[in-house]
C-alpha cells in the first residue's frame, strides 16, 4: 500500500472529533475485532483527541511518498513525531515529484509542430530526455510564429467572452475593462491562474501599486497580467483576495492592463497555459507541495516565473525561466512578502521585460526563444506522468516499469 501526501497545509489534512469517528465506524471496527482505543490511536498523532486521516494513512501504508524533493523534506519534518526514535532525515517518507499528462495539456498545434521536428512518435517517447535535444535545433522564427498564434487565440477568446457578456448582460465599461477587452497581443502577457488561497499570494504583485503601474504602463515596453481562479466557498480570506484583484483590474489607472478571466476551469486553463508569455507562481515557501501548472505552460512554450518551492526547486536550472528570491522561509510573512515582491519587480524591470522586447529586424526575440527551447528541453521529459508512474512502479510498487502508450493523440 502506498500513501502519497499532497500538501503540508492543514486544510488538506482532514481531522475529525474522536466521538464522530466512533459514531460512524463502531460497527466497522467491531467487525474487525478492534477495540475503540486501538482504532482511535491509528489516527492520533498528539493528545488533542482528534482523528487525523493523514496520520491513519501514514501508520497503515507500506510506503509513504511526498510529491517533490522539497516537499519530502517538509513532510519528514512535519510527521517526525510519528517516528520519534528516528532522526528526521530517516523518517520513512520518500518523494516522487509530480508530473503532467502531456497528451491532455499539449495544444494540438504544438503536438503537430513537435511531430515535425521530433518525429511523429514523439508522444510515445516524451519522457526520454534525449529526444528533447532536437528542440534546440528548431528555427527561432517557426517557434515564435507558433507561440504568437496561440497567444492571439487566447486574447481573441477573451474578447469574444467580453462581447458575449455585453450582449447578454449589458455589463458596464468598467466590467469590460476588468475582463481584458484592451489586452494587446503585442504586449508581454503574464498569467496568474490557480485556486485562490492565502498561501499562494495572488496579490503579491500588488505590494507596490505605483511601481507596478510604471511597469505595466511603460509606453515602449508595456506589460499585461491575466488573473483567473476560484476560491473555496468557505475560505473568506481568499474571497477577499479575489475581490481585491477584480477591483484593481477595473481600475482605470492600470489602463486595462490587468484582466480577470471568469469561469476558470480546465477549458480556460488550456487557453492560458498555451497562450501567455510568462506563467507566474508566488506561493509562500514550503507550502506548495509540488504544483503542476508551470509544467503545463513549459510544454506549450510558456516561461515560468516562480518562487523556488515545490517542483520548481528541482526544475529551475537558471536558463529555463526565473526564480523569485533565493532565501529560505521567513518566520515573518510580511518580511517574506516584501522581499519577494522586490525580487519580482526587479526581475520584471531588469531582466524579463527587456529580454522580451529585444528583437531583431524581423521582430524575433532570439534570447526569449532560446529560453523557451531550454524550458521545453529540460522540463517536459522530467516532469511528466510517464516518468512519474515509472518511478512509482519501480520504486514503490516494485513492479516492472509501465510501458508507454502506443496510440495517444490529443
Amino acid at each position: 500500500t502506498v500513501f502519497t501526501t499532497h500538501t503540508p497545509v492543514p486544510a488538506g489534512n482532514d481531522t475529525f472529533p474522536a466521538s464522530l469517528m466512533e459514531t460512524y465506524f463502531a460497527d466497522y471496527r467491531e467487525a474487525l475485532g478492534i477495540d475503540s482505543q486501538t482504532f482511535l490511536s491509528l489516527g492520533q498523532a498528539d493528545s488533542t483527541g482528534t482523528f487525523n486521516m493523514s496520520v491513519l494513512a501514514m501508520k497503515l501504508a507500506g510506503e509513504r511518498c511526498a510529491v517533490s524533493e522539497l516537499h519530502g523534506k517538509v513532510a519528514r519534518r512535519m510527521w517526525h513525531g510519528l517516528w520519534p526514535d528516528l532522526a528526521e532525515d530517516q523518517v520513512p517518507i520518500t518523494h516522487i515529484t509530480n508530473g503532467i499528462h502531456v497528451p491532455s495539456w499539449v495544444a494540438s498545434e504544438v503536438f503537430q509542430f513537435l511531430a515535425k521536428y521530433l518525429g511523429s512518435d514523439w508522444i510515445q517517447r516524451h519522457d526520454d530526455p534525449g529526444l528533447w535535444q532536437a528542440v534546440l535545433e528548431i528555427p527561432d522564427e517557426a517557434l515564435w510564429t507558433l507561440h504568437n498564434y496561440l497567444k492571439d487565440r487566447l486574447l481573441a477568446m477573451m474578447r469574444e467572452s467580453v462581447r458575449s457578456r455585453w450582449l447578454d448582460d449589458k455589463i458596464s465599461p468598467a466590467q469590460m475593462l476588468a475582463r481584458g477587452v484592451l489586452h494587446n497581443p503585442d504586449t508581454l502577457t503574464i498569467a496568474f491562474a490557480r485556486r485562490f488561497a492565502e498561501y499562494k499570494r495572488s496579490t503579491l504583485v500588488f505590494q507596490d501599486t505605483e511601481r507596478l503601474k510604471r511597469i505595466l504602463n511603460n509606453r515602449w515596453q508595456p506589460v499585461q497580467i491575466i488573473f483567473a481562479g476560484k476560491s473555496h466557498p468557505a475560505d473568506f480570506p481568499s474571497k477577499y483576495l479575489l475581490r481585491q484583484v477584480y477591483s484593481l483590474a477595473a481600475d482605470p489607472q492600470f489602463q486595462g492592463r490587468i484582466a480577470f478571466a471568469e469561469d476558470y476551469g480546465m477549458h480556460l486553463a488550456h487557453y492560458l497555459v498555451q497562450g501567455v508569455d510568462v506563467w507566474l507562481n508566488t506561493p509562500r515557501r514550503l507550502q506548495e507541495a509540488s504544483g503542476t501548472s508551470g509544467m503545463k505552460a513549459a510544454l506549450n512554450g510558456v516561461l515560468h516565473l516562480s518562487v523556488r518551492d515545490g517542483w520548481w526547486q528541482e526544475g529551475y536550472n537558471g536558463k529555463n525561466g526565473w526564480a523569485i528570491g533565493d532565501g529560505p522561509e521567513n518566520p515573518q510573512p510580511e518580511v517574506e512578502d516584501r522581499a519577494d515582491a522586490e525580487a519580482l519587480y526587479k526581475l520584471l524591470e531588469e531582466t524579463i521585460v527587456p529580454l522580451y522586447y529585444d528583437r531583431d529586424q524581423s521582430g524575433i526575440p532570439h534570447g526569449w526563444v532560446k529560453m523557451i527551447k531550454e524550458a521545453m528541453r529540460s522540463i517536459v521529459p522530467n516532469f511528466c506522468t510517464h516518468r512519474m508512474l515509472k518511478e512509482y512502479a519501480a520504486r514503490l510498487y516494485k513492479i516492472p516499469a509501465l510501458q508507454p502508450e502506443t496510440s495517444i493523440k490529443p
